[in-house]
This record gives C-alpha cells, structure tokens and sequence, in this order.
C-alpha cells in the first residue's frame, strides 16, 4: 500500500499511537491562528534580531576551525554587546586541535533560590564554509535579545546565558563541544541546573504544506507545514519538556510542537542541550528543526534574508515567557 495514502497513513498512525503518545503528547493547544501585525515594540526587536544577525553573518562571515579570525570576532561582539547590556562576562576558554575557543557567560543572579541555575545557551559558531545566518546567529541574537529584556527583572533563580563555541567540532566527537567543557565545568563545581534551553536555528518558517519532513515514525504525528517552532528533549526530561510547552502555549502567537524521546532517535540530541543530558540535568533544544526544514543548513546560501524575523520574534517573546515562568517558581 502506498505510505503516502491516508487512510494508510491513519493506521499507521493508530498502531504507534499507543507507544510513541508519552513521547509525543504535549499540554495546552498550539497555537492555530495565522500571523499578525506585530505591535511597534515587537518590530523594534524584530530590528534587533536582524541587526544582530546581520552582524554575525554578514559583518564577520564564517566563524568555522578554518576561520580562527572570525571566531575570535565573533566572541568579542558577544563579549562588547553583553558588557554594554550591563552584564559582567566571563571567558572560559578550552583548546581544540591547538586552537584556543571561548564559552561567554554572563548572569542574573537570583534573589530567593541563587543557587537555583537556569541556562538559556547557543552556539556561536558554524560548519566550514558557511556564515551561519540560521545556524546559528539566530540563537545567538535570540539569547542576546532575551538577556537585554530580562537584566532588569528580580528573578528568584539565578538566570545564567552562554554563547559557545565549537557545536559543531567537525565530527570530532560530542565531547569537544564548548557546552560540554561549560556542563563538566558546572558538575565539577557542583551548580544545581533547574534546566537548560539550548536556542538552535530559530529562523526558518514556511505556511506552505510540504514545507516539513520528520524521520519516520514521528512523520505520523507532526504537521507537514513548517510554520511552527519545535522543543526537543529526551524522555529523561520528559516533565521539563512538558512544562515548558506548556508555558508556552499559553503566551505564544506561533505553532509550537514538542518531543521528548529516547536517546536511541539520535536526531534530538543535535545540539548544545545534550551536554547538559550528560549529567543528568533537564534540557532542550528550542529549533526550527533544521534540515527536516531548512533547505540551506550548513551551506553558503545560510544568509540574512532566509530568515524570517516576524516568525522569530514570536519565538522569542514566547521563551522570555518561559523563562519568567521558571524564574518565578
């Protein structure tokens, strides 16, 4: 029978139900109405966003092993613009093939549970031979965008933010990632991590069917219109993952699907969440679902005007949100 004819589809769908539902199920509704003008302080952050990403993608370019100038550029403008939002910077730095690379790290600390730790998290740096618009200067300009909005706010939990570098690491191994030398950082010192978002790929967004793809089963149960905003996490932070969907809905103005599988489906573990996953904090990625989506991931056409910043500016106020919420437990 042809997988493509529905009411194939619908049995398919029925037999796997019953076990991939604890993975897939979610709280609340996602949102189903279409885009909106945004109000005038929504455009000024969608002028950020760009500028931000602009200055990532365009003005420094390739930020790769290969372009050790530009991932040095790249570290002090997120060094300059968190300094200038107020914050004090730490630089931790780790070697890679010989090369020296920086986690930039700034917080706000909590005034009821400080030892409380929250971590929004994104990596600054891309594959070789691409200027990383998408992936992944739109997580870095969301985090930077979030930190300007919360560094007034009187968070009970201390609310920490971290650009790093090498997610990538060239196939290397997982264990060369900057978020993983920051996750081992943290446990040596004994931080207690309430959960960690990891922002990757935030600016891709499409109303036209067929815009989405998914590896099977999980084609079965997600919309095939890429208008939507995913959370990925492993079944191990299956509550964390719950309840931040579920804040979510509840403010947010975009689609949001979720997830929270077994490690064995190795796709959910594609980014910085998954060092976290390695001593047993809760954590996800929040991601426009890359290559399942985004036709020019990981290639030279990763440019500024691919992204939709209307879209992403959603994304962001429905994670400020989120924070907030977690923030004021």
């Amino acid at each position: 029978m042809n997988p493509k004819n529905p009411l194939f589809r619908s049995f398919l769908r029925l037999l796997f139900y019953p076990v991939f539902a604890r993975y897939v199920s979610m709280p609340g509704r996602s949102f189903s109405g279409g885009p909106t003008c945004l109000a005038p302080w929504l455009c000024e952050l969608s002028d950020r966003l760009r500028a931000r990403v602009e200055a990532m993608a365009v003005g420094i370019g390739e930020r790769s092993i290969k372009t050790p100038e530009g991932l040095s550029a790249c570290a002090d403008y997120i060094a300059r613009e968190m300094a200038a939002l107020g914050f004090t910077v730490e630089r931790q730095s780790f070697v890679y093939r010989g090369m020296t690379m920086d986690n930039l790290i700034c917080e706000i600390r909590g005034n009821t549970r400080p030892d409380d730790v929250f971590v929004l998290g994104a990596h600054y740096d891309t594959v070789i031979g691409t200027p990383g618009a998408d992936d992944n200067a739109s997580g870095v300009a969301a985090l930077l965008e979030l930190a300007r909005d919360l560094r007034d706010k009187n968070p009970g939990c201390t609310i920490r933010f971290v650009a790093f570098a090498n997610e990538e690491n060239n196939g290397d191994g997982w264990y060369n990632m900057g978020s993983y030398h920051y996750a081992t950082m943290c446990h040596q010192r004994g931080d207690r991590i309430i959960g960690m978002l990891s922002l990757e790929m935030l600016g891709c967004f499409s109303q036209e069917e067929g815009t989405q793809h998914y590896p099977f089963p999980f084609n079965l149960f997600y919309p095939s219109r890429g208008n939507f905003i995913g959370f990925v996490g492993n079944f191990a932070s299956r509550d964390f993952v719950q309840e931040v969907v579920g804040t979510f809905r509840q403010h947010a103005t975009i689609p949001s699907e979720g997830v929270a599988a077994p490690e064995r489906f190795r796709d959910i573990a594609r980014s910085d969440h998954w060092s976290f996953w390695q001593y047993g904090w809760p954590a996800l990625m929040i991601t426009d679902t890359s290559n399942f989506r985004y036709e020019h991931v990981h290639k030279e056409e990763d440019t500024p005007d691919k992204i939709d910043f209307d879209s992403m500016v959603r994304v962001v106020e429905g994670v400020r949100q989120v924070v907030l919420h977690f923030a004021s437990r």
